[in-house]
């Protein structure tokens, strides 16, 4: 080991361990580096009464002798940014990012590997807001504060095999007593009493640091940048050609999106995947910035009319090119709309309208710094803009869906904001149906129906060959399984086989030496169980942390995006993300988490997640097959009752592969049927 790694092992050591750092107290620090893409302010509206409530909070971490002047400072932070982050205790001795996992001195091996993964999603080059903890879709927080992270690192440092951490809301509730095959850390992100649980009562209560917004992967310590999206995004992309335009290449097609964050960020790359020529809007300049300079897309322009007339070229050429367009996507749909030749075959939308008026969405007709101003000081006119924009946004996709451009809503809230806004988006006097499908209606779901998903695994090592020997054994699993399954699957491996072969020449890394791979049962089965035997055998040289997008099979339940082809009336419920969560955690899962929010928004989804470590032990690889079994098949029995044929077949297999595995199949009753029970 070097003399250069010995120090940051000890540096590390001695800061993870020490908690908040009380003696000496760190330098006040302000929002002043330019690298930096810092969250707008928030205006939370707390009452005088609210707002005292927040400094106690926050008060509560640290001693009674410092209360009075880091409560003056976190008052401060409170009123200009509408939340106190603690920015003082923002570590600096050290850079905040994925290293080996050896260099994290725990007393439990399992900890260390959770370190490194909540590091990774608060890397500068990974976080989309890193001062503000927050990872990804504006509001995506991992902690509340900087205290909660320091109690959590040095909870992790001391734990041992037989004890969990509790994290409520990013909270460190305490380490407690369990057992060397329980969950090391169970998190809980935003669960609210349902009648409380809406957007005003988020703004609020985060404000008052008692709740957060984990999204899906940042409060779950499982997110690999733009990455963990990207295949979806192409695998969507590629079916949308085939389902809409009977094509099954995708030169001189023109996709039209907006979005250039931490998950939108994955569409040109995706879009330079599947060979058409993507056009991504993007109103934040660092955000586009750092996407160019990170080769996730290839060309940046500022003017409209540049623009129209480059993608007039591109599509003659049929050149396959991704183009980042510095300004509102309102303006681009707009533009495009005037032109009397069709210029773009597909379209959606990925700004975060989870979050629509606190950074979610930028209103046309205001700068990124207007809207940022106007966000502070006068959040209704704001929202009042946000609707005006929206209504303007639909209206000119409408215009161009009439000459035969086909959209569909990305599951981020887009078609029930709009709708909320009073756009023409309903098909009906139903409030609930659109004129556009949502994603998982037309593709995914048929997809997760038969058991894919964004399957994801971390070389713990962080060594770029640990990474490119899984991608190999990915690739034999993908070929194996393309031999022995049914037709409809075959076509999924196939997909999945080119990914991966394409995986590494396509450059994904950003942050973790990380990889996505759309799997189902028996694939994520057997790639664990490869992966553990080369770590056994010592091929790869240190741990593997699986995981997955809690946009899957099993992990979220939600109306507008996961269960929205679920057509029963139990889109409306919640059962199966919390039974997964629950079957998750005693089956072999070394943390788990359970989430409110998440891609569509607070109060809409209910969603969770998890991580297993492989360390090539036999009761690594035990504790794979009985979770992974479970994590993707109580999501095919859901779909199945629901009466998807794909979902129906997937697990009449399961149960010939399982003879434990006995699930409670429909007999569905014919239109005939239903006529005659109804007839008067």
């Amino acid at each position: 080991m070097q003399q250069q790694d010995t120090k940051l092992i000890e540096i590390l050591t001695k800061e993870l361990k020490q908690g908040i750092p009380l003696n000496p107290l760190p330098e006040k620090k302000t929002r002043n580096d330019p690298k930096i893409n810092y969250a707008p302010a928030r205006n939370p509206k707390l009452t005088p009464q609210e707002e005292k409530i927040a400094i106690q909070n926050a008060l509560r971490y640290f001693p009674s002798e410092l209360h009075e002047l880091l409560g003056k400072e976190f008052l401060d932070e409170l009123k200009q940014y509408g939340h106190i982050y603690m920015y003082r205790f923002r570590p600096t001795s050290y850079a905040i990012k994925a290293y080996d996992s050896s260099y994290y001195q725990t007393n439990c091996k399992q900890a260390a590997q959770i370190i490194g993964m909540i590091m990774n999603n608060l890397d500068n080059e990974v976080a989309q807001h890193p001062h503000e903890l927050i990872t990804y879709g504006g509001n995506g927080s991992v902690f509340s504060n900087w205290a909660q992270y320091h109690l959590v690192m040095k909870y992790l440092m001391e734990m041992n095999d037989e004890q969990t951490l509790i994290l409520n809301s990013g909270h460190p509730q305490g380490l407690y007593p369990s057992h060397k095959d329980a969950p090391r850390v169970v998190i809980c992100n935003g669960l609210m009493i349902p009648n409380y649980s809406t957007q005003e009562m988020y703004e609020k209560l985060y404000a008052m640091g008692v709740t957060q917004y984990g999204q899906m992967t940042a409060g779950s310590f499982c997110y690999i940048g733009s990455q963990g999206i990207v295949h979806g995004t192409t695998l969507t992309l590629l079916n949308a050609a085939r389902k809409y335009l009977n094509r099954n290449e995708m030169s001189g097609l023109v996709y039209v999106t907006s979005g250039l964050g931490g998950m939108s960020g994955a569409q040109p790359k995706a879009g330079d995947i599947c060979g058409c020529i993507s056009v991504t809007a993007e109103i934040n300049e660092k955000a586009l910035d750092k996407r160019l300079n990170q080769g996730w897309v290839k060309e940046k322009i500022t003017d409209i009319e540049k623009l129209v007339q480059t993608i007039k070229q591109y599509k003659k050429d049929k050149k396959n090119v991704s183009i980042a367009y510095l300004g509102n996507i309102v303006d681009v749909w707009e533009r495009l709309a005037k032109e009397d030749e069709l210029m773009v075959e597909l379209g959606s939308d990925q700004t975060s309208l989870h979050n629509p008026y606190f950074g979610g969405y930028y209103p046309v007709g205001l700068t990124y710094e207007e809207s940022n101003k106007l966000m502070k000081e006068n959040s209704d006119e704001f929202k009042k803009k946000v609707q005006e924009s929206l209504r303007r946004h639909v209206a000119a996709i409408n215009t161009l869906t009439a000459k035969g451009m086909k959209f569909w809503d990305y599951g981020n809230s887009f078609l029930l904001e709009a709708s909320r806004a009073g756009a023409d988006i309903l098909k009906g006097d139903d409030p609930n149906v659109f004129k556009y499908p949502s994603y998982v209606q037309d593709i995914m779901g048929d997809i997760f129906s038969l058991g894919f998903g964004p399957f994801r695994w971390v070389c713990m090592s962080q060594k770029p060959e640990d990474l490119q020997k899984t991608d190999k054994i990915a690739e034999e699993v993908c070929k194996k399984f393309l031999e022995i399954t049914p037709t409809d699957v075959q076509n999924q491996f196939k997909d999945n086989l080119k990914w991966i072969q394409q995986a590494e020449e396509n450059r994904m890394v950003v942050g973790s030496q990380a990889r996505i791979l759309y799997s189902d049962t028996q694939g994520r089965i057997e790639l664990a169980l490869r992966f553990n035997e080369a770590i056994k055998n010592g091929e790869i040289s240190g741990p593997i942390c699986l995981s997955r997008d809690h946009h899957d099979v099993s992990g979220t339940d939600s109306p507008f995006r996961e269960t929205s082809n679920i057509y029963n009336g139990s889109q409306w419920t919640a059962d199966m993300s919390i039974q997964n969560v629950i079957g998750d955690s005693f089956r072999g899962a070394t943390w788990v988490s359970i989430h409110n929010g998440g891609g569509v928004g607070w109060g809409e989804v209910s969603n969770g997640g998890f991580g297993l470590v492989l360390d090539g032990s036999e009761a690594a690889s035990k504790r794979a097959y009985d979770m992974l079994r479970w994590d993707v098949n109580n999501g095919v029995s859901r779909r199945a009752w629901n009466g998807n044929d794909f979902a129906l077949m997937n697990i009449k297999r399961q149960m010939e592969f399982d003879k434990d595995l006995k699930v409670t199949l429909p007999n569905f009753t014919d239109d005939k049927t239903l006529e005659k029970i109804f007839k008067n």
